[in-house]
């Protein structure tokens, strides 16, 4: 197979394969399955990309039980799909070349936590709602929200992010270190918990983002937080989208401190009016959450509801009660669920493009045209506070040819504009295979450079082949 991360690939024999299945099942007896619901189940993600299921399934329990499968794989080079939680939105988990399923979820226990220094290592199967409930007496918790319950190692895999990202960041901010088993089942460990180092190079942000195709993550130690004094979250609707744009980038302009900023648009607010049986005027809206002391969420809920005023939001509402901000942030995070519903049976392709917060307004604007313009319905939604949106394709099963070429034609048009304005193909998402096309056009040369270093941490090209990287001419 080739070094560099490109195609096209050859498939493992079925002899090849059967060897090494035999050998992982006289270490692994009945952790390791053929059984096609079990690959199936592996190899289905949250995204439209057919399912491509790996040879078979290694549920593993430790690092050591990962080491010798990877040492097994790369014995018999068979490409390794690393699984968490089955959350990715870009066909991360599709066996394109065949291969073994290596599935951490098992391995889910929290190791440390660091009250004093505020970290936690945990294994990668952890999801974050795990983590967040062992972590509820400590008055620590740890903030970065993708919506789905996704696992810690499947997050910093894809460099994940979701609504709390304006104020704490993304997991490239957020993972302190990382415990990594290479191609060739070594086990190293890219960082210490020092907050800072200038020491070596930065395989810890190497790491993270990349998408199972340099290693499988098998611990990662994380920053907490402390639990706010008081959480506030506010509702406010505009009549044009470009209002509530334009709201959000004098917020982040003049410094008010928001811990979430998501807008959705008026086919996304009368989405999920529909599916979770709710009254929101079916205007383009923003969710807000504040965080801080008592009096602090109150000023800052008076000063944005000036703010959104000028740009001609109105019914604005602001709430403090856990019970009524749950509601609020359950709709915000049921938005593909009620996409969905809208064309029942559909997949989505998701988009999620970042540009730069001056240039959010004309690239929403502009997309919106082009859905406007093909006849689709395709609602709306973004953590607008660092110039991340989602478009929500629909791919139905009865129209899935016709579909693919309708939305395909409306996302290329949308990468190209977010990259011309300086923005990226993918803001959360990461690239898996659905955003390799678009690397050549963001990357230009720095694409041979990464092309390098899979070449260097992966030279049989067994890591998750056929993901990130497109092919080389």
């Amino acid at each position: 197979m080739p070094a560099d991360g490109s195609g096209p690939l050859t498939r493992p024999d079925e002899t090849v394969i059967a060897a090494l299945v035999a050998e992982l099942t006289e270490s692994f007896g009945d952790r390791v399955s053929t059984a096609m619901a079990v690959r199936e189940h592996h190899a289905r993600d949250f995204s439209f990309h057919d399912l491509v299921p790996a040879d078979a399934v290694v549920m593993a329990r430790s690092t050591d039980e990962v080491v010798e499968i990877v040492k097994a794989c790369a014995k018999h080079n068979v490409p390794i799909i690393p699984f968490g939680t089955g959350t990715s939105a870009e066909g991360h988990l599709a066996a394109l070349h065949g291969g073994i399923c290596v599935d951490v979820s098992e391995m889910n226990s929290v190791l440390e936590v660091n009250a004093e220094d505020m970290d936690v290592t945990v294994e990668p199967g952890v999801t974050r709602k795990q983590l967040n409930e062992y972590l509820r007496d400590t008055g620590l918790f740890f903030p970065i929200d993708p919506g789905a319950d996704a696992s810690i190692g499947g997050m910093a895999a894809t460099r994940a992010s979701g609504t709390n990202a304006v104020r704490y960041g993304t997991m490239r901010e957020n993972v302190l270190s990382l415990e990594v088993v290479t191609s060739d089942g070594r086990v190293i460990r890219t960082a210490r918990r020092a907050r800072k180092s200038s020491s070596g190079y930065d395989l810890t942000r190497l790491f993270v983002g990349s998408e199972g195709t340099l290693g499988i993550i098998t611990k990662v130690t994380l920053k907490l937080f402390g639990i706010p004094e008081a959480i506030s979250s506010a509702v406010v609707s505009f009549d044009s989208l470009a209002g509530a744009v334009d709201a959000v980038i004098a917020t982040i302009q003049w410094g008010i401190p928001m811990a979430r900023i998501e807008l959705l648009d008026d086919v996304q607010m009368d989405a999920i009016n529909k599916y979770a049986d709710l009254d929101y005027p079916i205007k383009p809206t923003l969710f807000l959450e504040f965080h801080g002391s008592d009096a602090g969420v109150k000023e800052q809920a008076e000063r944005m509801a000036e703010v959104c005023g000028e740009f001609g939001g109105d019914n604005f509402s602001w709430t403090s009660n856990t019970e009524e901000r749950d509601k609020l942030w359950a709709a915000r995070h049921n938005a593909a669920y009620s996409a969905i519903a809208l064309k029942p049976g559909a997949s989505v392709m998701a988009t999620d493009v970042c540009v730069p917060v001056s240039k959010l307004a004309e690239c929403i604007l502009a997309t919106k045209q082009d859905v406007d313009d093909a006849g689709i319905v395709a609602p709306i939604v973004g953590h607008v506070g660092d110039g991340n949106f989602h478009v929500q394709l629909l791919i139905h099963p009865d129209t899935r040819e016709e579909d693919i070429r309708v939305c395909s034609e409306i996302n290329r048009k949308l990468v190209e504009r977010a990259i011309a304005m300086d923005g990226t193909c993918t803001g959360e998402h990461g690239v898996g295979q659905g955003k390799m096309k678009y690397l050549e056009a963001e990357h230009g040369e720095a694409l041979n450079v990464m092309r390098t270093i899979k070449m260097a941490f992966d030279p049989q090209n067994i890591m998750n082949p056929g993901k990130m990287l497109p092919p080389s001419d």
